[in-house]
């Protein structure tokens, strides 16, 4: 199976939101495909399995994610439609 293809984007700060989207978290985007992205987090924190993702943090689009793998402050997300 092929994987989708990456993007590696050194550490992008960006946000996260939960609580429909009263916390925002900083976090870092690894990297991103078009089906989901890696992202880490300074602190380790309880994300919740589904939040939004700011991708580009100037714009007020949110992507939802749903958390599919964690390891430590490092977590994979899967984009939803």
């Amino acid at each position: 199976m092929q994987r989708e293809p990456r993007r590696e984007l050194r550490k992008r700060p960006t946000w996260m939101t939960i609580d429909n989207g009263i916390t925002k978290l900083e976090c870092f985007v690894l990297d991103v495909s078009p089906g989901g992205a890696k992202i880490a987090t300074d602190t380790a924190l309880d994300v919740r399995d589904s939040f939004e993702l700011a991708l580009v943090p100037e714009h007020t689009t949110r992507q939802s994610c749903e958390v599919v793998w964690r390891r430590g402050k490092t977590y994979g997300v899967k984009f939803l439609s």
